[in-house]
């Protein structure tokens, strides 16, 4: 057997044998406050037209899976599809500096969805989420992907059908048949599909959680085998690929109390450009800006558009990103983006890669910002990772809820459903009307 494919044969055994009465607390409490961003910001998504307009083409029928804040219950892989949809169409939700994207949206809505069907044990469904994390996540330190690959759907599938392989109580064998098979079925997706505002980039996300459910009935089924496939589809044809860090400090190192929570609705490499220049705002006369540099890491220095065609690439411009943080102080998803000011002030924006902060990757995803005033002076700030970030100025469940309830209002009984779900997941019985309740009421009036 190939190294990729003992690596996954022991994450096969990891994931089939993982208790949730066994990982540390704190990993727990980690997990929980990720579900409640999950949970929250997918109801947020679910508020834009676009996410509407989406689930009313699908045309579903009714079934035992609820659309986060959709206002109803869908067949799982439906909810699977468009729950993930709506978790990343704001670039809201969190993710992981060292798996390099989004270990949680590639897998948690299909794993919820699954659970709502099985009405699955709170003990199960968590162990489900842990594991489609710390898999996808490790899927995501091991590829190193080609120039331009955009992460969504390609090393997170194996955490998404680890999940769910997981949640079906699968032997070890059938698991790592599961994740191999869902390391077979990556997105190969352009970056510049997002820099170019195509909501394909939305989709590939819902194509990672559809294909988890995928792998995992292919592995219950007993047709899926473990070849050691990541090293071929993530290695030879997506980049390179090591799989000795699929076993790398397992079951000692949990990515999940990791990760970064996301304030700006933004791609997370513009977050500290945000945060460096919302600390130089105070008593800024914006209209006296002559020109705004911007340094950043070589993973962020191609965000430099200013120029914009629909949210989707406003999201991924850094120059957008920060003008609206010194607008707004925010940079947030409502954000008015055909605001003339809002652009010119864009235009004044300059990106540039520097070799220092690139060498801080992957501990630092750090920024520079220099603002130049019409009399010749400047004013300059450096972050060494977003606010949010587990290493800088970390978020607990009050920022969590603060964020979302400022964002949804109107729905703050969601918002706490959700939050009191994630806080006593691993002590229910069964999850599955606890789970539905969170479509909310469908008579209820969107934002």
């Amino acid at each position: 057997m190939t190294n990729a494919g003992k690596a996954t044969a022991r994450l096969g055994e990891w994931v089939a044998r993982l208790d949730v009465a066994e990982v540390p607390g704190p990993v727990l409490d980690r997990l929980s406050l990720v579900l409640l961003d999950v949970m929250g910001v997918t109801a947020l998504g679910a508020d834009q037209h676009e996410t509407r307009a989406l689930g009313s083409a699908w045309n579903a029928p009714g079934g035992p899976a609820p659309l986060i804040g959709g206002g109803r219950c869908v067949p799982v892989d439906a909810a699977a599809w468009l729950n993930a949809v709506a978790l990343v169409c704001l670039e809201l939700d969190e993710g992981n500096k060292y798996a390099k994207g989004h270990p949680a949206a590639h897998g948690f809505p299909a794993v919820l969805a699954l659970a709502s069907e099985l009405d699955a044990s709170g003990r199960d469904t968590a162990a489900a989420l842990v594991a489609a994390y710390e898999v996808a996540s490790r899927f995501g330190r091991a590829s190193r992907l080609r120039p331009g690959a955009h992460p969504h759907g390609s090393w997170g599938v194996a955490g998404a059908a680890a999940g769910c392989a997981r949640l079906l109580r699968l032997g070890p064998d059938a698991v790592a048949a599961a994740i191999d098979t869902g390391a077979g079925l990556p997105v190969a997706g352009h970056f510049a599909s997002a820099t170019d505002g195509n909501p394909v980039r939305n989709a590939w996300m819902g194509a990672s959680n559809m294909s988890g459910l995928v792998a995992a009935r292919m592995a219950s089924a007993g047709v899926a085998r473990n070849t050691g496939t990541a090293a071929l589809s993530l290695g030879t044809l997506l980049g390179e690929f090591d799989a000795s860090e699929l076993t790398d400090g397992l079951g000692d190192r949990w990515d999940v109390t990791r990760g970064y929570f996301k304030r700006h609705a933004s791609c997370s490499f513009t977050h500290p450009a945000a945060d460096a220049v919302l600390g130089l705002r105070a008593g800024l006369d914006t209209s006296r800006i002559t020109r705004i540099l911007v340094e950043t890491h070589a993973l962020g220095a191609g965000l430099a558009s200013a120029e914009w065609v629909n949210r989707l690439s406003a999201m991924f411009s850094t120059p957008f990103a920060v003008a609206a943080a010194l607008l707004d102080g925010e940079v947030g998803p409502r954000a008015s983006l055909d605001d003339p000011a809002l652009r010119a002030l864009a235009r004044r924006v300059r990106l540039a890669e520097a070799g220092d902060l690139t060498a801080r990757l992957p501990d630092e995803r750090a920024a520079r910002v220099t603002v130049e005033l019409d009399d010749g002076t400047a004013r300059t700030r450096e972050v060494p990772n977003p606010v949010g970030d587990a290493d800088h100025h970390p978020l607990d469940e009050r920022h969590v809820l603060a964020m979302l309830k400022g964002r949804l209002p109107g729905r703050e009984d969601l918002i706490e459903r959700a939050a009191a779900l994630s806080r006593e997941l691993p002590g229910l019985d069964h999850v599955g009307e606890r789970l539905r309740a969170l479509a909310g009421d469908d008579t209820e009036e969107p934002n």
